[in-house]
């Protein structure tokens, strides 16, 4: 989504899980907003996908919107549904699946 797309969001009342739709057998996304200090972009995933452990030079935080997850960050593991929020550290390693479909909300903090 280009930047006047995002632009069309401000200034609204928003429902962020109405702003990404699910798609069979895979991940969406939709950044929502875009600046040098960081990002905040909506996923979708389709039950049975996830992200595979990665690192992120920067703080992450999730925010699951629908549905519920499993989270692993260092070494830990979550079950994390619809209103909590977990923080992943710069640096530290994590990755996702869904245990049914999910949504979250990831924002990125570069500074």
């Amino acid at each position: 989504m280009g930047e006047e797309k995002r632009a069309e969001l401000k200034g609204k009342v928003l429902r962020l899980k109405d702003l990404v739709e699910y798609q069979d057998g895979t991940v969406a996304s939709r950044m929502i907003v875009n600046r040098p200090a960081g990002s905040i972009t909506l996923f979708s995933f389709d039950e049975d996908e996830g992200l595979s452990e990665h690192t992120a030079p920067y703080d992450a935080v999730v925010t699951i919107l629908d549905g519920e997850c499993e989270v692993w960050l260092a070494g830990e593991t979550h079950q994390m549904k619809e209103g909590e929020t977990i923080i992943f550290p710069a640096n530290a390693p994590h990755a996702l699946s869904a245990v049914t479909r999910f949504k979250m909300m990831l924002t990125m903090i570069r500074e």
